[in-house]
């Protein structure tokens, strides 16, 4: 396995400094005990319940470029607080990243109460993408009704008939875009996921899925 160590601090006092250092100490002892190799170590001083970490992007970004699939932390705390833990466990699970702690030594336990969170959480987002994209078949077919052909925004058909149509979840591209991440961010996070996918692709797919809403919504 392939880990990032992510250590944080919610301060900058001098106790603090040495507690970062204790942290990448005793996870880079417990990388050694998995042999599990280490690709980089994050360290920030930020409160956990921020999400917009610095840290945190460059962490995400290592999962979601497939560059690393494991995280090492010294306990769930160092990741983030309240709403924000539960929003990059859910992120993390969705990307299928190991989490190991120094804590537990070894794989993470989450607590009874945040695995109930996180599986109602999943559940929410599953009805959630079920409605967008109910939303968009009822919106394509009142566009193909008025005479509108979808085939016509495909480029290159010429050059190579019979191509499939990339499959891939349009209500995450639209809650990423919606977070202003570019197309291309939005691509390597739906390639972390398993979705072969393009910049290019995306961005098609997006002006599509807004023209149908247009056209929705004037009804």
């Amino acid at each position: 396995m392939k880990a990032i160590i992510y250590c944080r601090v919610s301060t900058d006092k001098e106790a603090q400094e040495t507690s970062l250092a204790r942290q990448k100490q005793e996870l880079t002892i417990l990388a050694q005990q998995y042999n599990i190799s280490i690709v980089d170590i994050i360290q920030e001083q930020a409160s956990g319940y921020d999400v917009e970490r610095k840290g945190i992007f460059r962490m995400l970004d290592y999962f979601s470029t497939k560059k690393a699939d494991c995280l090492l932390i010294q306990d769930e705390t160092r990741l983030g607080r309240g709403n924000t833990k539960i929003a990059l466990f859910h992120q993390i699970q969705k990307l299928n990243i190991s989490i190991y702690t120094a804590i537990h030594d070894g794989k993470l336990e989450l607590s009874e109460s945040d695995s109930m969170v996180l599986q109602i959480v999943s559940v929410v987002e599953e009805y959630q993408r079920r409605i967008h994209n109910a939303k968009i078949k009822r919106g394509m077919r009142r566009a193909v009704h008025d005479g509108y052909d979808p085939s016509k925004n495909l480029s290159n058909r010429d050059k190579a008939p019979g191509r499939e149509r990339k499959i891939f979840p349009i209500d995450e591209v639209i809650q990423l875009r919606n977070k202003n991440l570019t197309f291309a961010e939005i691509a390597n996070t739906l390639n972390g996921m398993g979705y072969s996918v393009s910049k290019a692709t995306v961005h098609r797919r997006y002006q599509e899925y807004i023209m149908l809403e247009s056209n929705t919504e004037e009804r």
